[in-house]
């Protein structure tokens, strides 16, 4: 009876995490995932062969733990199986949370939430540490608040600030520079053309400059997408 028991509950994984990555595919997407996910099955194997045919635990008992381990398991098998899916669910999660950090919901898709202001800010990168930009499609540039410049690794004192904007707060000076990169989210841009803003800013911009890099952009249901 525990052989049987044992089987049924055994091959029932197995078929059902072989069912989950025909359904999905490239949730297994190379050699390493599949060897890993077999050393998986084996060591589960291992323990639950021990635990169901000990011969003094009584047979409750030892299906009991054996539909403990069966569980366990099957949590680590799916999560490593499906993580880049899990990956995308958790991003979303946060996104709505806290709006600014942007959520991967395909591999070319981003989705920011739209912040209790009423606009879209966002969470993203310059030259590897993060900055918080506030999304301008009237700005044409991409600027970067000399607090922000600085904390980067961007030395405002040796800048030329000989552009001028015109703001609604009148005329500012700006200086031109170059990211080494730029990121929202998984979308990195290497040696991106930007400005330093010569006078305090509440927020980094991410004007036009960055939005016309993009295949697309919309707006909906107080998300913004943003495609490339």
């Amino acid at each position: 009876m525990r052989a049987i028991i044992w089987s049924v509950l055994f091959f029932g994984l197995v078929l059902g995490i072989w069912f989950l990555a025909s359904t999905f595919p490239g949730s297994l997407s190379s050699d390493f995932e599949v060897a890993h996910l077999v050393r998986l099955f084996a060591i589960l194997a291992l323990v639950t062969t021990g635990i169901a045919f000990a011969p003094r635990v009584p047979l409750g008992e030892a299906m009991r733990n054996l539909a403990v381990w069966v569980g366990v398991v099957a949590v680590l098998a799916l999560g490593f199986s499906f993580q880049d899916e899990l990956g995308f669910v958790w991003q979303r999660v946060r996104s709505e949370l806290v709006p600014g950090y942007p959520a991967q919901t395909a591999p070319n898709e981003v989705v920011l939430a739209e912040s209790a202001d009423g606009h879209f800010h966002v969470i993203g990168r310059v030259n590897g540490l993060e900055v918080n930009f506030l999304v301008d499609t009237g700005a044409s540039e991409t600027v970067l608040t000399p607090a922000d410049a600085e904390r980067v690794g961007i030395n405002v004192e040796d800048l030329d600030f000989s552009r001028f904007y015109e703001t609604a707060n009148g005329y500012g000076r700006g200086a031109p520079t170059e990211l080494a990169t730029l990121s929202i989210g998984s979308l990195v841009f290497y040696d991106f053309p930007a400005s330093i803003n010569e006078a305090d800013m509440s927020s980094s911009l991410l004007g036009m400059s960055f939005m016309r890099q993009l295949d697309s952009y919309e707006v909906r249901d107080r998300r913004l997408y943003l495609r490339w």
